[in-house]
């Protein structure tokens, strides 16, 4: 029973993990004060697109990111561009974006289903007389440490050619070619350029590094601490 609890300890480190990567993800698109305002500056955006303000495009933005989350029926947005009252979105960048909400919101789910995942694994060591103090510290920092270890090693093998496995993403997450955005016709590729998503992920990877160590810190610190006592 005891390496049942061990292995119960390093699913739960497995799923609180996946929750944080995808939080990191959330954070950095949802909870950045002027995150896309300054990445359109940078890649100087505006200069893409018919006359349009800055606060139209960040108005296309936000109503863009709330039909990612479902808040939003559809991606008929309308705007001002080059003088002119038009949608802003075309109806080949709307079907695109419709599997990516689907992408969103699945993700989404997983984060719950991992929530309620590690609370029944909790539940089930305590039920089983787990030694949870002894346990739960060792087996989380194992299971934090496998997993941050497999991330780290999958973001450097990301890194060495960003653009190759950006369109092997798309192969593996889209059944379809809509993806594949013409930027003399779709605004969209205008928007976020690829320089925008390496930003993108190089935000998320800082963020989640940051909160796994902090984990695995808590949970090494309690597990040489719990050592001491038993010592």
């Amino acid at each position: 029973m005891k390496y049942l609890h061990r292995l119960a300890g390093i699913a739960a480190a497995f799923c609180i993990m996946i929750v944080l990567f995808i939080t990191s993800v959330e954070a950095v698109v949802y909870w950045t004060p002027g995150y896309f305002e300054k990445e359109y500056t940078k890649y100087n955006v505006l200069d893409s697109l018919p006359a349009m303000t800055m606060d139209d495009l960040l108005h296309v933005t936000d109503e863009m990111m709330d039909y990612l989350r479902g808040d939003r029926e559809d991606l008929h947005v309308e705007t001002t561009m080059g003088g002119q009252q038009r949608e802003f979105f075309n109806e080949r960048e709307i079907a695109h974006m419709e599997d990516v909400q689907v992408l969103f919101l699945k993700a989404m789910s997983i984060r719950t289903a991992c929530l309620v995942l590690t609370v029944l694994l909790l539940a089930f060591m305590a039920a089983t007389k787990a030694r949870m103090r002894k346990v739960l510290p060792p087996s989380l920092c194992m299971g934090t440490g496998l997993f941050f270890g497999l991330i780290t090693a999958l973001g450097l093998i990301i890194s060495t050619d960003f653009s190759r496995y950006f369109i092997m993403f798309h192969h593996i997450f889209f059944t379809n070619d809509l993806w594949i955005l013409d930027p003399s016709t779709d605004m969209l590729i205008n928007i976020v350029p690829e320089g925008f998503f390496m930003d993108t992920a190089a935000r998320i990877a800082y963020l989640f590094g940051s909160l796994s160590l902090i984990l695995f810190g808590i949970c090494l610190f309690l597990t040489i601490k719990n050592q001491k006592k038993a010592a």
